[in-house]
């Protein structure tokens, strides 16, 4: 895997640092651990890549900026040490978009064509498990940051139920948004990373005492009889063809696995964009203040403008904004009454050009804009969402979107299973290297 990262890394850039003295060191106790006492589990000796958000002992947390130069971790983060206690090697720390605030994580590069963004802001991570160039990767989730990279880089992606997942040792961008997650190569790996990360953390004040399950375990039961519904609104209303497309094929393999595929609506998606805007960027200000009142231009100037926007945001919008957040979360009550999944495009688009704002939907759009419309309601009713390649169009993949109940990943990763395995799409690798 080392070998394979110096080989292939100098193009993609999806590392910010490699841990080679220490993960061979690592692998040696591994080793003899395997040998002496037996496994700890399925991630024991499993290469495992870190983004740079996460705290990790003895090495820089840098968030992608200038900002943080010199910053030294002085303990793992919860996700880190309990990746270490399974047994897993941490090879390396991915790049990040500045402070997770965008969409497009450089100088990392798309394995499947490198003049195309890798997503962001967990792109590295994205990038890096398409490439074979780590088993698995944690990422994080404020407006999709797991799932954009996961649907551009054709891996999967689990954003779990708020709170499933410590965010202890995490660099923030917005508390009450922010998730903490897995990417990997299949929907059984990302089941197996949950497995070791999730449970409850008293350090955390978001962390939530719901019980763990056993989610790799529970994958083989198939979606017959399974609940599965299409959100017409707001998830449809500017996709491009070939994204719709894959979407209704999609759900023509979940008819054929033996769920039931109705159609429904859900209220209040419409009001997504405004309120999770309103509290990301206030929360986000809230956090940088104290930097970006000390070192202002060690910020990217994009970071900078949209810090200080934030601060204009008046404390009776954020306030309101919160408020109306509970409407979101009732629309998604409602329409989970009658469905145990709802299927939906993971982004309107493919991965749009390296150094472009721009992508086409219909007409040129923001690429930020474009790609976190989609996934802003499941961060705001903190839902656990997952995606997983259905598809490709001009050699690019497609992301499916399924999103479940408050802590029901176990049903959100069975359906994914069951897909992925019926679609096949996951097979397919990119052709760096």
């Amino acid at each position: 895997m080392l070998e394979r990262i110096d080989r292939i890394n100098p193009r993609l850039e999806a590392y910010v640092s490699v841990f080679h003295d220490d993960a061979l060191a690592e692998a040696r106790r591994a080793t003899d651990e395997l040998v002496a006492h037996g496994s700890r589990g399925p991630l024991h000796g499993i290469p495992v890549a870190i983004k740079d958000l996460y705290d990790v002992r003895g090495k820089p947390t840098l968030a992608g900026s200038r900002v943080r130069e010199g910053h030294v971790a002085a303990a793992d983060s919860e996700v880190v040490s309990r990746l270490r206690r399974a047994g897993a090697i941490i090879v390396g720390k991915t790049v990040t978009h500045e402070f997770a605030s965008g969409v497009t994580s450089p100088p990392a590069r798309n394995p499947w064509n490198l003049d195309r963004v890798p997503g962001g802001s967990s792109g590295g991570s994205g990038a890096a498990v398409a490439a074979d160039l780590c088993m698995a990767a944690t990422g994080t989730d404020t407006a999709g940051s797991i799932r954009i990279p996961a649907s551009v880089n054709g891996v999967v992606g689990l954003k779990p139920t708020f709170g499933r997942v410590s965010k202890r040792g995490v660099v923030p961008l917005a508390w009450s948004l922010d998730h903490a997650g897995p990417l990997a190569k299949t929907v059984f790996d990302a089941a197996l990373m949950l497995e070791a990360i999730a449970g409850h953390d008293p350090t955390d004040p978001s962390s939530s005492e719901e019980q763990v399950t056993d989610y790799a375990g529970t994958l083989s039961r198939g979606v017959d009889g399974l609940r599965v519904a299409i959100v017409r609104n707001w998830y449809f209303d500017r996709v491009n063809a070939s994204v719709a497309e894959a979407i209704e094929e999609a759900a023509s393999v979940f008819e054929d696995l033996g769920a039931r595929v109705d159609e429904l609506r859900v209220p209040h998606l419409e009001l997504s964009m405004p309120i999770h805007h309103t509290i990301l960027a206030s929360e986000a200000s809230a956090y940088h203040q104290p930097t970006l009142r000390a070192v202002p231009d060690r910020y990217r100037r994009g970071t900078r403008m949209f810090l200080e926007a934030g601060e204009l945001v008046p404390a009776t919008a954020y306030v309101n904004a919160q408020r109306a957040r509970e409407l979101v979360r009732q629309g998604f009550r409602e329409a989970f009454s009658d469905t145990d999944v709802i299927i939906a495009p993971s982004l309107p688009t493919t991965a749009g050009a390296f150094g472009s704002s721009k992508v086409q939907i219909d007409g040129a759009e923001d690429i930020t804009q474009a790609y976190v419309r989609l996934s802003v309601p499941a961060n705001l009713a903190g839902l656990p969402t997952l995606s997983v390649p259905c598809g490709f169009h001009d050699g690019l993949p497609i992301g499916l979107q399924i999103i479940g109940k408050p802590f029901e990943e176990q049903t959100v990763l069975r359906a994914g299973h069951a897909y992925e395995r019926a679609a096949g799409h996951y097979m397919r690798r990119p052709p760096i290297g």
